[in-house]
């Protein structure tokens, strides 16, 4: 499998960030998976880079310092990080996260500290969220099995078994199990001809429903621009955000969600895992709420900021996925997320928007944008979904029907 995961390093580097010769790559790694960590670096040095900086992180370490550290750290976010991320946006980096954290790290750890250090982190950080979101510079996300992950998705596997399962369902669902580079072209051209007719369709309104209880419309802004697999930094050099990804997503508009949505997969914020999410909307606003594990974290999250309590991206999943057909749950969003429809609260792209990313803050908010410091996303997408866009003349169209594209 050594040679699949350094072919999944190369689809990394080279699809997901995209990396240019002369370019300094910034990886952000937990040290658990150092030895992926390295196959990226050496795959990102071949496509070129001037210099890899492994920018190292320990979950370990991150939950004694929560669990031991003194009250006040927690409010605090170092400046010399922000002055290092400036740098490193200033020189153009592209930045290479692999994930492979436990869920459940953080349980135990008291709420107060982990909400207190999210907020200023996400204040501290804004200026260089503005430049991966605005796309100014690029980034991409894969994902790598570790212990506590992979028995936290396959509890009933020894442990060597179950970290075996999770790397290979990780390979099949990032397409990356089989001519990675020939796949992903494949990938990226069918995103582009999906992106190419929603755009140009420009609907007011999408209408979602199922057999559990979802029904919402969703409003979408004027000149609102949907985004596929695919995206384009401000230089106009493709890269893929996510490895994997299935979906086509843009901005709704703020002031116009109305109606009940279900999650139908859990999603973890601060360490805590939320399942059994039901939301009611209106005016784009949720009005009520309820979960049937951790809503008190959920509460937390929704009354961070005035923007955590509205939509900042809608996005279309078919149900042909291959995360889809695994039937896993991998506890992790950036792989529940594509199995099906889904949602994200707080912050919007500017590239949701055509012309967004040379509007200030308060022109966004106008032409309908969220602003916060979260951005967290949310499955509520089933088999039996169907969505409709709506003209602005008000003709119903079928963009997917019982969980396919009908586009």
């Amino acid at each position: 499998m050594n040679q699949q995961f350094e072919n999944y390093a190369t689809l990394f580097v080279r699809v997901g960030g995209n990396v240019q010769k002369g370019q300094l790559v910034v990886i952000s790694s937990d040290i658990s998976v150092a030895d992926y960590a390295h196959m990226v670096e050496v795959a990102a040095y071949d496509a070129g880079a001037s210099e890899v900086i492994i920018n190292w992180h320990d979950d370990i370490s991150a939950r004694t310092r929560y669990l031991k550290g003194a009250d006040e750290i927690f409010n605090h976010y170092p400046e010399w990080r922000i002055s290092q991320y400036k740098e490193w946006d200033d020189q153009g980096a592209v930045y290479l996260t692999i994930l492979s954290y436990d869920p459940d790290y953080l349980t135990g750890v008291k709420d107060d500290r982990l909400s207190r250090q999210y907020r200023v982190t996400a204040e501290k950080l804004k200026a260089h969220k503005a430049n991966t979101g605005s796309y100014k510079n690029r980034w991409s996300l894969c994902a790598f099995p570790s212990k506590q992950w992979a028995i936290k998705v396959f509890p009933t596997y020894p442990a060597a078994e179950a970290m075996k399962k999770l790397a290979e369902q990780i390979l099949i669902a990032s397409r990356a199990d089989s001519h990675p580079l020939q796949a992903w072209k494949i990938h990226c051209d069918n995103f582009v001809a999906r992106q190419n007719y929603l755009n140009q369709a420009q609907f007011k309104t999408l209408h979602f429903t199922n057999n559990i209880g979802t029904n919402v419309k969703i409003g979408l802004p004027q000149n609102h621009y949907w985004i596929g697999g695919v995206c384009h930094d401000q230089q106009g050099i493709p890269f893929c955000p996510n490895i994997p990804t299935e979906e086509i997503f843009t901005a709704p508009n703020r002031n116009d969600v109305n109606g009940k949505i279900i999650a139908t997969k859990p999603f973890s914020y601060i360490g805590h895992t939320i399942e059994g999410l039901e939301l009611t909307f209106k005016d784009g606003v949720i009005t009520h709420f309820k979960a049937t594990r951790n809503e008190h974290i959920f509460n937390k999250l929704i009354t961070l900021d005035e923007g955590s309590n509205r939509l900042g991206e809608v996005a279309l999943v078919p149900k042909s996925s291959p995360i889809n057909h695994l039937g896993t749950v991998f506890h992790n969003i950036m792989f529940d997320e594509n199995t099906t429809c889904h949602l994200a609260l707080g912050r919007a792209y500017a590239t949701n928007l055509q012309g967004g990313v040379n509007m200030t803050r308060e022109e966004l908010l106008h032409q309908g944008l969220n602003d916060s410091a979260i951005a967290e996303n949310f499955v509520f997408g089933t088999d039996d979904m169907n969505v409709a866009g709506i003209t602005q003349q008000g003709k119903e169209i079928w963009l997917i029907q019982n969980g396919e594209y009908s586009i």
